[in-house]
């Protein structure tokens, strides 16, 4: 979500605040499978945003996105993101129909702790290439969350979720990185999904406490993308589809809790 890369050591969350930020993440989780039952043909983005915010304020949590600062603030407490658009989309009176991929996005902070997490939906019936991207940028996320517990530095983990991505013919998004989150949305480190040089210098250990925002964004083509005069919506620029997902997740002693599941999931650290 961020674009240059920080240095500085991450903050450490204790086992109280990884279960104050869990709160947060039980509402991000309802949120988004409020917004997965609404995604169907006929829907307007605007609709399901709406919902969001009336669920949030109704549960007394502030949205993340409303009003992030930018060139123009965001203007919605979810980024809904359409086929060729990979993050940051605007709802508004766009009518989801047979065939898209909606990716959902939002995050919610509750009694001081935040929690950020993003899905892809298929409307209705999809292409089999278009389901198959799916399949894999979630088995990438599934890879970085069971590689958080048995690795000990983050470029040990992005490295096996871009293998993944380029061995299925797929391009993970380089501009555009996961990130830090506690007692803000975004904090140090910074989480690519890849590595390069740049990564690797800014390479951090994973140790207990840590908790981040994991979001791999994968392209059915080229991984380069440009953003729209609307200075937010970020689209693939060879215009083919792309795929987002994303959980906050904990190290903790036991393994990688997943801050923004639907149920209580603990990945162990092997035996």
């Amino acid at each position: 979500m961020l674009r240059s890369f920080f240095h500085r050591a991450p903050e450490l969350k204790s086992a109280r605040e990884i279960g104050l930020m869990r709160e947060a993440g039980k509402l991000v989780a309802e949120a988004l499978r409020i917004c997965r039952s609404m995604a169907v043909p006929g829907t307007k983005t605007l609709e399901i945003d709406q919902a969001v915010e009336t669920f949030f304020a109704r549960h007394g949590a502030l949205p993340l996105f409303k009003g992030y600062p930018g060139k123009v603030p965001f203007p919605a407490v979810t980024c809904l993101s359409l086929n060729e658009q990979v993050v940051h989309g605007i709802p508004g009176q766009r009518v989801l129909k047979e065939g898209d991929l909606l990716k959902i996005d939002t995050a919610c902070k509750l009694n001081g702790w935040c929690a950020d997490a993003a899905i892809t939906v298929p409307i209705g019936q999809v292409s089999v290439e278009r389901r198959r991207l799916i399949e894999v940028a979630e088995q990438t996320l599934r890879i970085a969350m069971e590689e958080m517990a048995r690795r000990k530095w983050w470029t040990e983990v992005a490295s096996r979720m871009q293998h993944h991505v380029q061995s299925n013919s797929f391009h993970v998004v380089t501009q555009y990185v996961g990130h830090g989150i506690g007692r803000v949305m975004h904090e140090n480190p910074q989480v690519a999904n890849f590595v390069n040089k740049e990564v690797k210098k800014g390479d951090f250990r994973l140790e207990e406490g840590l908790v981040l925002a994991v979001e791999p964004m994968v392209n059915m083509g080229t991984s380069d993308t440009v953003t729209l005069r609307d200075h937010w919506t970020v689209v693939t620029k060879d215009g083919l589809p792309s795929v987002h997902v994303e959980h906050t997740l904990a190290v903790t002693a036991q393994g990688v809790y997943v801050v923004t599941a639907d149920d209580e999931t603990l990945i162990p650290r092997p035996a």
